[in-house]
């Protein structure tokens, strides 16, 4: 419980736009708008507002099950991404520009293996704040 207070306290924005977009959504389905709109909208203020990462990380604050709700969501979607990657890859080979490919994917193993790199080395010896 002290987690949740913790974070209410430290996220007040969050508490707002959740509970503004949340009425939102009542007053428009009152006055009988269209669903499909009243769904787009609350799915672009909530992506502008940063509400879904506020409510990945309430989730979060459930011991046990929450990170494993994340993952759940999460890395479905990081493969989806790949398989886009791969998908636009062989296109673009296929109508000749198989050396810009080759040099972006090459691009991209560096920047992964340097963020690999950082991450073992920032738990190797950890920055102590004074």
């Amino acid at each position: 419980m002290d987690k949740l207070n913790k974070f209410i306290k430290e996220n007040p924005k969050f508490i707002l736009s959740s509970l503004s977009i949340i009425l939102g959504v009542v007053l428009m389905l009152k006055f009988n708008l269209d669903k499909k709109a009243v769904a787009i909208i609350a799915l672009v203020i909530g992506f502008v507002t940063n509400f879904f990462t506020g409510l990945m990380a309430l989730i979060a604050l459930v011991p046990f099950i929450g990170p494993l709700i994340l993952k759940v969501f999460t890395i479905p979607f990081f493969w989806l991404l790949n398989a886009i990657g791969y998908f636009t890859a062989g296109i673009t080979i296929k109508k000749g520009y198989r050396k810009d490919v080759l040099m972006h994917r090459a691009i991209t193993v560096a920047l992964l293996t340097g963020i690999v790199i950082g991450y073992i080395l920032g738990h190797i010896e950890p920055l102590k704040l004074r």
